[in-house]
C-alpha cells in the first residue's frame, strides 16, 4: 500500500520544526514507517543547495533561486519522496512547493504562471495527500525566530516581505480547500498539537 504525503508550512517562526517532530512521535505510537524530511535538502545534493540558498552572503537572481529550490526538489522527489511512498512509508516534510509560491511567488514576485510550469515539469502531478500551514502574524514569527538563531537569508528580510510570503499562503489555502488545511500558531503549543492531532488521524482512517 502506497504511504501517505504530508507537508508542513508556514512562515519562519511558526513552529514547523517542532510540530514536525511531534508528528513523527505520534506516528510511531501508531507503528507507521515515517521518512521524516525538510527541503530545500533532503539528498546531500539538496543539502548543498540548501547551504547556497540560505546563505546571507550569497546574492542570486530571484530567477536562479527558485530554479534552484526545484532543481533540490527533484532530487528530493527522486531519491527520498517516491521511493518512500512507493514502500509504504509517511513521509512527513518540513515544506513543499506551497513554500515557493509563498515566498518566491508571493515574497520575491516571481510571476506564479512560471512557477507553476516548474510544479508541472518537477512534480509529475504529485502532490501531498495533506498540507498543514501553521499561520501566525509575521510580528510574532520573527520575534520567535529571532530568540532561537542567527537569521538566514530568508529570515533577515523585513516584515513588509513576510507579510506578502502569508498572503502568498493564505492564497495557496483558499484555492486548495481539500488539500490544505490551516491551523492558528499563534496560541500554545498544546493547542496548535491538539488541532494537529485531529487534521491527521483523519488521514489515517
Amino acid at each position: 500500500m502506497r504511504g501517505k504525503f504530508i507537508t508542513l508550512e508556514g512562515i519562519d517562526g511558526a513552529g514547523k520544526s517542532t510540530h514536525l517532530a511531534w508528528l513523527a512521535t505520534h506516528f510511531r505510537t501508531r507503528n507507521l514507517p515515517i521518512c521524516q524530511t525538510r527541503e530545500p535538502g533532503g539528498t546531500p545534493l539538496g543539502e548543498k543547495l540548501r547551504a547556497l540558498l540560505l546563505d546571507k552572503d550569497q546574492p542570486m537572481h530571484l530567477e536562479t533561486e527558485t530554479l534552484l529550490m526545484f532543481a533540490a526538489r527533484r532530487e528530493h522527489i527522486q531519491q527520498v519522496i517516491e521511493p518512500a511512498l512507493a514502500r509504504g512509508d509517511w513521509v512527513l516534510c518540513d515544506r513543499f512547493t506551497d513554500a515557493t509560491f509563498a515566498y518566491q511567488g508571493g515574497g520575491r514576485g516571481v510571476a506564479c504562471e512560471k512557477l507553476e510550469i516548474l510544479e508541472q515539469w518537477v512534480q509529475d502531478g504529485l502532490q501531498p495527500d495533506l498540507t498543514i500551514i501553521f499561520d501566525l502574524p509575521p510580528a510574532i514569527g520573527r520575534a520567535r525566530a529571532g530568540r532561537i538563531k542567527i537569521p538566514d537569508r530568508f529570515e533577515a528580510e523585513n516584515e513588509a516581505f513576510y507579510e506578502r510570503v502569508r498572503a502568498g499562503y493564505l492564497g495557496r489555502a483558499k484555492n486548495d480547500v481539500k488539500r490544505i488545511r490551516l491551523i492558528d500558531a499563534s496560541r500554545s503549543i498544546a493547542e496548535v498539537q491538539a488541532d494537529l492531532l485531529v487534521l491527521v488521524d483523519r488521514l489515517c482512517q
